[in-house]
């Protein structure tokens, strides 16, 4: 089987993952809705995990404010193992068989901050700018 992912600048896809970004804008919409892989693109950015998964977020409904404006509402967080993507544009499909889930979370569905620790040490580089 395989999973919708969809590829964000590093900084967006960490804010996800800490649960501080619940929407995210985009020119467009799509049908889908459910679980979805957050990337985060290759784009070296100090702080992130470029090129690698970093979550399983649920989409959970998309709404139009505006003309070629769509906020994707962001719902529950799934926390992962992190693991390298390469990422494409709009929608794409990872096998979900590379997905490990991890149960470590607190009562909002939020990585730990134990986990988050283990990301920094493990995912991070520090010296990226």
């Amino acid at each position: 089987m395989n999973m919708k992912a969809l590829s964000l600048h590093g900084d967006y896809a960490m804010m996800i993952l800490l649960g501080e970004k619940t929407v995210e804008y985009r020119s467009w919409s799509t049908d889908y809705r459910g679980k979805l892989l957050i990337c985060s693109s290759a784009m070296k950015i100090r702080g992130t995990m470029p090129g690698y998964a970093t979550c399983v977020i649920d989409l959970v409904d998309i709404k139009n404010p505006a003309p070629r404006q769509y906020e994707w509402q962001l719902g529950k967080i799934y926390d992962i193992e992190p693991f390298p993507v390469k990422g494409k544009l709009h929608l794409y499909e990872v096998p979900d068989d590379k997905i490990v889930y991890h149960p470590e979370v607190d009562d909002d569905h939020h990585p730990t901050q134990e986990m988050f620790d283990d990301y920094m040490k493990k995912y991070i580089d520090p010296h990226i700018y």
